[in-house]
């Protein structure tokens, strides 16, 4: 095969990433949302572009990040919000809300299928049942919910969302935010004159509009907590507030703010149809918004484009192109297969890096906050440690383990993001001092090596099993990998699990307490332990090391994850009930794969077929 083909290969992949970078146009007739979804807000305890906030709150209602309408067509979330905030008839009849228990849909007297998309104008007759219901559900224990209750509960919780993201800029029935605001503001301007200057109070009309208006700005403003008005330049932080705060606020003599501003034309161009004032208005008031808070403004821009790029996800696609072409390589065109599976391996690090980088970036923090971050950093530090492995035994092994590692951890994490911000502040408990980020990397790369330790032993398993490739020298190739790895293992848990108790002494006042997480990070640097002394002692050869590095991965699975759905300890950031049956199922499935290791050496294919070669040679015919 042509040496260029994998750069050739490469370059092609490149193009791909690169294409991805380029932001899609919109039709001629139709709003661009580009610059409105770049647009800061305040929410969930951080500054955030629109598009997160839309992307989120679609992925916790209808489990995906863009929507799907009747017509077949896709909507963005950036214009899905739009559509929302300013045009609700109409975004009320979108397909928004993901039913898939067939008692919530019968207990609405639909016809029950798998799942269904429900708009919010259908279920608008329903909400007091759905309250109820999901009150009650609210009220057990997340461990004791059935699935109906689960269903009615996440569904509760998502029309709790929609709702208060539709009165983020003002409240229902508003025709024209924007005079409505500058009648107020004209109101209040003339009333507190006329007190000042004649002592006398406002007429009776100027009153009932003044009280009528600050009657619904503090209902919109307890009603929401997305905070869409910015300080003035100068401003911190702390200083954002809603709309109908702002408003309430407003002095005199003060003009109405700039945020509050840009958001009323919006408001009133996109209910007029007037897609070029409203892209207008946008970009004029995120070069507003640039001057005035510089600070903010590059990380808000950033996570748009991150938003848009979706490096973990094309991290996915590039792990499994790997993977297929390491595997190709062990039958056709080795070498230029091999080198091609390669190329892509390290081009989807070099991805998933950028992707775990930008979250650092963009939350001024370690690589490992939560769970979801924890996924995306095990499967990147197996991708190291594989990549050096591939380097000292050329076979393509170390690109299919890392591959298999990093496309299921981050799928892990994508599964993990489906409850909203990923880039939420961080836990009361992980509180970040130098201990604590030490201490979380580095048992998080323990992990790392145990899981890709635990893929080898796999590959080991299943190609003797099922194929004829396991000879004696890839056999030893594999254990001198497994046994390699899990050394890094075991040193990198132990020290991880003393940064810990060093880090819970500080935080905690005291070394060791027994939590559940302790106990698990003990867990597995005593099964690695146990590990190397049974190969040292000579317990345990080839088929035992892998028997017990497979269950290593349920051990691992169980610390990383298990721990947490306890709902005990300090350690406890929730029970998540649709995990839980698969992380089981993960480990009642390693501990089945760990026994076909104790199959006799006939049931090995690789070992019947070494068998044959080895009589043949000898001159003796093939056992029937």
């Amino acid at each position: 095969m042509n040496r260029s083909l994998p750069y050739l290969i490469l370059l092609v992949a490149v193009i791909w990433l690169g294409s991805l970078w380029i932001p899609k146009t919109t039709k001629a007739d139709d709003f661009d949302v580009s610059a409105f979804s770049c647009l800061p807000v305040l929410t969930g305890g951080r500054i955030k572009p629109l598009d997160t906030v839309a992307r989120n709150s679609l992925l916790i209602m209808s489990r995906k990040q863009t929507l799907k309408l009747a017509s077949g067509e896709s909507m963005s979330a950036s214009r899905w919000l739009a559509e929302l905030w300013f045009n609700p008839r109409v975004a009320d009849t979108y397909p928004t809300f993901y039913v898939a228990n067939q008692e919530v849909l019968g207990m609405f007297g639909w016809p029950q299928a798998d799942k269904r998309y429900c708009t919010f104008a259908e279920l608008l007759p329903k909400l007091q049942k759905i309250d109820e219901e999901g009150r009650a559900a609210a009220d057990k224990n997340a461990k004791e919910r059935s699935p109906f209750e689960v269903a009615i509960y996440d569904l509760r919780n998502s029309l709790l969302l929609y709702q208060q993201l539709e009165l983020s800029i003002h409240w229902h029935g508003t025709e024209n935010f924007g005079k409505e605001i500058d009648t107020y503001a004209a109101t209040l301007a003339a009333a507190t004159a006329k007190l000042n200057q004649s002592q006398t109070p406002p007429d009776k009309d100027q009153t009932a509009l003044l009280r009528s208006a600050a009657a619904r700005y503090e209902q919109q403003a307890n009603a929401t907590n997305v905070l869409a008005v910015s300080p003035p330049a100068g401003g911190k932080e702390g200083d954002w507030r809603s709309t109908g705060a702002a408003l309430m606020h407003l002095g005199a003599a003060q003009a109405i703010p700039a945020s509050l501003a840009a958001f009323a034309d919006l408001s009133d161009a996109f209910r007029a149809q007037d897609a070029a004032t409203f892209s207008r208005v946008a970009k004029e008031y995120s070069g507003w918004f640039s001057i005035a808070h510089p600070e903010w403004t590059g990380r808000t821009h950033f996570e748009q484009l991150f938003n848009q790029v979706e490096p973990f996800y094309q991290g996915m696609v590039l792990y499994v192109a790997a993977f297929l072409l390491a595997c190709s390589s062990w039958l056709v065109c080795p070498r230029s297969l091999r080198k091609t599976a390669l190329l892509l391996l390290m081009l989807a690090f070099a991805v998933h890096s950028f992707g775990m980088f930008s979250r650092m970036y963009l939350q001024s923090r370690p690589p490992v906050t939560n769970l979801y971050s924890s996924a995306i950093f095990v499967g990147w530090g197996a991708a190291i440690i594989a990549m050096v492995l591939e380097s000292l035994f050329r076979y393509g092994i170390g690109t299919a383990c890392a591959s298999v590692v990093g496309f299921v951890t981050l799928l892990i994490a994508h599964n993990l993001g489906s409850n909203g911000d990923t880039l939420e502040m961080q836990q009361a408990v992980l509180d970040s001092n130098l201990w604590l980020a030490t201490h979380v990397v580095v048992i998080t790369l323990g992990y790392s090596a145990m899981l890709l330790a635990g893929v080898l032993a796999l590959t080991y398993v299943l190609v003797g099993l099922v194929t004829t490739k396991l000879t004696r020298e890839l056999a030893q190739m594999l254990a001198s990998m497994v046994y390699g790895v899990m050394c890094f293992a075991t040193l990198f848990s132990f020290v991880g699990t003393v940064l810990g108790g060093i880090w819970a002494d500080q935080s905690w006042g005291r070394f060791w307490g027994w939590d559940p997480k302790e106990n698990g990070a003990l867990l597995i640097v005593l099964w690695c332990a146990l590990i190397l002394h049974a190969r040292w002692g000579g317990m345990i050869r080839q088929r035992g090391l892998m028997a017990m590095v497979i269950c290593g991965n349920a051990i691992t699975a169980f610390s990383w994850f298990g721990v947490n759905m306890l709902g005990i300890g300090l350690h406890t950031y929730g029970f998540m009930s649709k995990a839980f049956p698969w992380l089981m199922s993960f480990v009642v499935l390693q501990v089945l794969l760990a026994l076909l290791t104790r199959l006799p050496a006939s049931r090995w294919r690789s070992f019947r077929h070494a068998e044959r070669r080895v009589l043949t040679a000898a001159g003796f015919d093939a056992p029937v």
